[in-house]
């Protein structure tokens, strides 16, 4: 039973919500969403998630359920009133709590989730399909309500509170006299949304979206009079199955009822890309049900890289907040693990280590990497959409995970200048070209700048595949990854390359026609114009329309890598790098030309300064000097126009 005691002005708490909150609130109270159902469903989760929670804490702490050990979710029809009320048993929660759970999305990403969500306001379903990806779905309830009150007791705790709102744009805190632990959600039924308060209507949603909940759901409402029974009657019936999703036959197990646990267990709106759901026997003994989003997770790249999978003990939530069940580059995985060997009071601190936690992490590893190969041999065009949402957080197990290695790199798929779409490393080396001993590969900030780079030139033209390696995680797995079924990988920003056709008999006579006295002296006139900007100057193999680019050493870091640690500030100085000039372009022989007459060495100065910042340019970086490159590029085109 709960009542709201004497509230007098001063004990009411006004709070503004959080400005993220209030464009959501807005957005939704002013949209039409076709399935405004699932309220009831996020709902529901929150209530089962609370009393899972609860049954956790009073593994230590019986003295919590004393007085109430049978978890249950109750919902309550009023249609006078035009109410539905929601209660629970659950862990309760604070003022704090409310403040925190209530008032702001406590996530993290909370930016780009909002970004996201403005980027969709001319198609309010699309954006509204995105609240469940966040863990947001309280805040559906304002679909169907125009006032809320939320009346919860921390469980163990003498005080209770009331939160209200009507969504608008603040809500309200004040005491209340709430005799029990758990919450009480008290839903004033919008004009628009009364097919909410008919039990026919409730018990469907239920049986569709929840059916699952493994805490018994009751429905409380009023049976309509008839002929016969002219007394209204209160009815009170058990609505779900009540039996965890995970324990049943898979036979037993429709489609439906596999995607709306996914929505249960991930708090998502999205279906499923992958269901995995197996039962191991053996020495050890646990029950899986996991699944793949389709879409990706909001907190997805949160640095904290935490894990979402649920850890059961025989039935009893123990965490959700696990890094020892499955590693940080699974972490899109969404589900539950249920052991039947792992004791009911272990504590998170005791599961680190724990040498089951240990083998049932290898076995789920092992097991889920398994799936994904299955899949991206059978059903590559899925899997490529797969791979667009998270492969770049699959790849940090390259790094990670040596013993997994081998599995992560043939599971990768790359864009690449050969065959448009995906491919993997074995695609790619079935296609080099005889002779080709090297897997070459560019790295860049995006797809657009690394198509564009100039040292991809010479590559394309002699047919050699380059393979575009764009995500920030491709520069930290490669120095660690030496090669790949016995091919080294190799970068075209780096080192000098050998790209001469020895099978053609003029190649030779080709090349050795580039090594002219022009070319001699531009090189050496670069080199004295250059010293301290540049490691060194050469003519290059790989240009064939750009006048000149910039590569990294042989023993140097690559460029991109470079560029990356030094805007994070992890790098103090940079390496220089090689100039390599291409001497079959018309600007290239002009300067060349100039270069053998007397006195080139300062007439070129301006010229050789300018080659080098445009090559910088090229890389997407700053001349060193923006100042000196646009008096030098000023004075060269006053020149030329005379």
């Amino acid at each position: 039973m709960t009542t709201e005691t004497d509230v007098t002005p001063e004990k009411i708490e006004k709070h503004g919500f959080q400005a993220e909150v209030s464009r959501l609130l807005h957005m939704m109270v002013h949209s039409v969403y076709s399935e405004r159902e699932i309220f009831l469903r996020e709902l529901i989760s929150n209530a089962s998630d609370a009393c899972d929670k609860l049954r956790y804490e009073a593994q230590t702490k019986s003295d919590l359920i004393t007085d109430d050990a049978e978890f249950n979710i109750a919902i309550t029809l009023d249609k006078k009133a035009g109410t539905l009320t929601l209660s629970d048993n659950g862990i309760g929660m604070s003022h704090d709590d409310l403040i925190s759970h209530l008032g702001t999305i406590a996530r993290s990403g909370t930016s780009a989730f909002m970004e996201q969500m403005a980027e969709n306001k001319d198609d309010k379903n699309k954006a509204i399909n995105m609240i469940g990806q966040f863990g947001v779905g309280f805040y559906s309830v304002f679909m169907v309500s125009d006032d809320i009150k939320v009346i919860s007791r921390k469980a163990g705790t003498d005080e209770s509170w009331t939160w209200h709102s009507n969504g608008i744009g603040e809500y309200t805190l004040s005491p209340a006299q709430k005799l029990s632990r758990g919450t009480d959600i008290i839903i004033h039924i919008k004009e628009d949304a009364a097919e909410f308060l008919d039990d026919y209507r409730i018990k469907s949603i239920i049986k569709t979206y929840s059916d699952h909940i493994a805490i018994p759901i009751t429905l409380t409402y009023t049976k309509e009079s008839t002929e016969d029974e002219e007394t209204p009657e209160d009815v009170s019936e058990k609505v779900n199955e009540g039996t965890a999703l995970w324990v049943r036959p898979k036979s037993d197990i429709t489609e439906e009822q596999y995607k709306e646990f996914y929505h249960h267990v991930a708090h998502a709106m999205d279906d499923p890309w992958m269901t995995l759901h197996y039962r191991a026997e053996g020495v050890i003994e646990y029950s899986v049900l996991m699944y793949v989003p389709s879409q990706p997770p909001m907190d997805l790249f949160d640095p904290a890289r935490k894990t979402r999978t649920k850890l059961y003990v025989k039935r009893v939530f123990i965490t959700d907040d696990c890094e020892d069940l499955i590693p940080s580059y699974l972490r899109f995985m969404r589900g539950v693990v249920d052991s039947e060997d792992l004791p009911l009071n272990i504590s998170r601190e005791m599961l680190q280590n724990n040498p089951v936690m240990n083998k049932i992490r290898t076995a789920v590893t092992k097991k889920i990497l398994a799936e994904l190969e299955k899949k991206a041999t059978k059903e590559p065009e899925s899997y490529a959409k797969f791979w667009a949402s998270f492969g770049p957080v699959l790849k940090e197990g390259i790094y990670e995970d040596f013993s997994r290695r081998d599995q992560l790199l043939k599971l990768s798929r790359f864009e690449s200048t050969g065959p448009e779409g995906l491919s993997g490393l074995d695609d790619y080396i079935g296609r080099m070209k005889d002779g080709q001993e090297d897997i070459y590969y560019i790295t860049g900030d995006n797809l657009g700048v690394a198509k564009r780079s100039p040292q991809l030139e010479g590559f394309k033209a002699k047919g050699i595949e380059v393979l575009f390696l764009t995500d920030a995680v491709d520069d930290f797995w490669l120095q660690m990854v030496p090669e790949y079924d016995g091919k080294k990988f190799k970068s075209v920003t780096r080192g000098a390359v050998d790209l001469k056709d020895e099978k053609k008999d003029d190649s030779k006579e080709e090349e050795a026609d580039k090594t002219t006295p022009e070319m001699e002296a531009l090189v050496g006139l670069l080199k004295a114009n250059l010293e301290g900007s540049v490691k060194d100057v050469r003519l290059s193999d790989r240009l064939t329309d750009s006048a000149v680019c910039l590569v990294a050493d042989e023993g140097d870091m690559d460029i991109h890598l470079q560029r990356i640690l030094k805007q994070h500030q992890q790098l103090d100085q940079t390496s220089l790098r090689v100039l390599e000039i291409n001497a079959d372009h018309a600007l290239i022989k002009a300067i060349g030309a100039a270069a053998v007459k007397k006195g080139s060495l300062d007439a070129l100065k301006d010229a050789a300064n300018l080659l080098l910042d445009q090559a910088r340019i090229m890389e997407g970086d700053l001349p060193e000097d923006p100042v000196a490159f646009t008096r030098r590029l000023s004075t060269i085109m006053a020149k030329s126009l005379k």
